[in-house]
């Protein structure tokens, strides 16, 4: 799926990286030490956490894009971070069900 696809879908705007890529399943969750066993490569890993560490579980674990439900927006130092490392990240309005139900329709499409 596209990345760009899903922003519009989302109502969602780039706060870092490119909209270019694709996605390939999702992840939502917010307690850290179990997205590090659970965010597949190439996956949205959809999350309200916006803090340093999500960028270094992002460096492990190779989300094509991490996602921040319901308008969070990331910490600077993180948003610095996620910058450095190239990483995709997106926020919506909506909640993670939402985003995980738009999804879930963007596959069947």
């Amino acid at each position: 799926m596209k990345v760009k696809a899903l922003c519009e879908r989302l109502g969602a705007r780039v706060l870092c990286g490119t909209a270019d890529g694709e996605f390939e399943g999702v992840y939502t969750g917010d307690l850290l030490s179990r997205a590090m066993s659970r965010v597949e490569y190439g996956c949205a890993w959809v999350t309200i956490m916006a803090n340093i560490n999500v960028v270094a579980v992002a460096n492990l674990t190779e989300p094509a894009l991490i996602v921040l439900a319901e308008d969070v927006i990331m910490q600077e130092d993180a948003l610095s971070a996620a910058q450095e490392n190239q990483l995709c990240v997106i926020s919506t309005p909506m909640s993670a069900y939402e985003i995980c139900c738009a999804i879930h329709e963007m596959a069947g499409e």
